[in-house]
Order: C-alpha cells, then structure tokens, then sequence
C-alpha cells in the first residue's frame, strides 16, 4: 500500500504558516507540547521521515523524540514547508514503501513508516490547528488511513507515550473526528 502524503503535508504546512509568535507558548491536545514545541518535533519528524522514506539512516532516524525537548528554530517559518514537502516527495516512489527502514530509533517495514509518517503529520496538524483556532481538513483518504492506523492500536500501547485512551465519537461524526478520537484526543478539544 502506498499513500500521497501531499495533500496532509500541504494542509500541515498552510496551518503552520498562520501560527503567530504569540501563540507559541499556548497549549495543545498533544500532552506534553506547547505550540512551540509542537512545531519542533514537526520539523525533526519531517526529516527523520524524509530520511526513512529515502532509506538515508543515520543520525536523523535512530533517535526517538522527546517532548519538549527539541527547540523551534528562529528560521522555522521559512523550514517547514520544504521540510514537509521534502518528506511527501520522499514517499512518493513505491519502494519507500518496501522493505525495511528506521525512525525514531525503531526498525520497521517501510509501509509501517510510512503510515506513520501520515498519520503523525495529520494528527499533529490537527493539534496545531486546534490550538491555535485554525481549521483542519484531511483528505479522505488520508484521513481513512490515519482513521485505520490509529484503529489498529492496542489498549496495551494506549499509555500515553504515541496514543492515550480512545475518546469515544460517534460513528456518523466526520471521519477526521473519528482519527482524531482513536488518537486519544477530544475532537472538540480547545486551549
């Protein structure tokens, strides 16, 4: 299976460029993260991402994030949207998708990573646009997937650290509520 990860990156890049200054240091549905410190891992995951797709390991894919760890770069504005289309190109070619590749220090299937990588930049989108009082809307099919990705995670791996416990949505809610539910957040969530 391959995904376009073109329309998210592009949807996460507009909502990253509306962030003003101001709102830097205001909360997120991402336990953990400021706006701020949101955008950061944004900027790391995207080349950590990139670099996986590509199947470049190294110094970008062996280390796991840790929240609030990474600082926003004076410079971010004019970084993240090369960044995130960098990262969409790079899964692009059907053998990202193939074999095996690493991110945040874990080995795993390319399709796995790149399933990751999708999901990670629609519901991070989402939080930022969330925090910050912007809309956020996924294509289907990224949002199916990200719907799918987060659907398949167990309780036992529900403890915070990628997903919390799934808020229940209703079934005929939109499907981006959905994912953004089985990520463990309130679709309805505000700062």
């Amino acid at each position: 299976m391959t995904l376009d990860l073109t329309p998210a990156a592009q949807e996460m890049g507009r909502v990253a460029l509306a962030i003003t200054d101001d709102q830097l240091t205001g909360p997120t549905p991402c336990p953990g993260y400021d706006v701020g410190g949101l955008l950061a891992h944004v900027l790391g995951l995207a080349v950590a991402f990139r670099d996986a797709g590509r199947k470049k390991l190294g110094a970008t894919t062996d280390t796991a994030p840790e929240p609030g760890a990474a600082e926003l770069p004076p410079g971010w504005r004019d970084e993240v949207g090369p960044r995130l289309d960098a990262l969409a190109d790079a899964w692009r070619p059907p053998e990202a998708w193939e074999g095996m590749t690493q991110a945040g220090g874990v080995t795993l299937p390319g399709e796995v990573a790149g399933q990751v990588a999708l999901n990670e930049i629609v519901i991070h989108g989402w939080d930022l646009a969330r925090a910050t009082g912007q809309a956020f809307s996924a294509d289907e099919a990224s949002a199916q997937a990200s719907y799918e990705f987060c659907a398949a995670t167990t309780d036992d791996e529900r403890d915070g650290s990628l997903f919390g416990p799934v808020v229940p949505v209703p079934p005929d809610a939109p499907l981006l509520d959905r994912a953004i539910g089985m990520a463990g957040r309130n679709p309805h969530w505000t700062p």
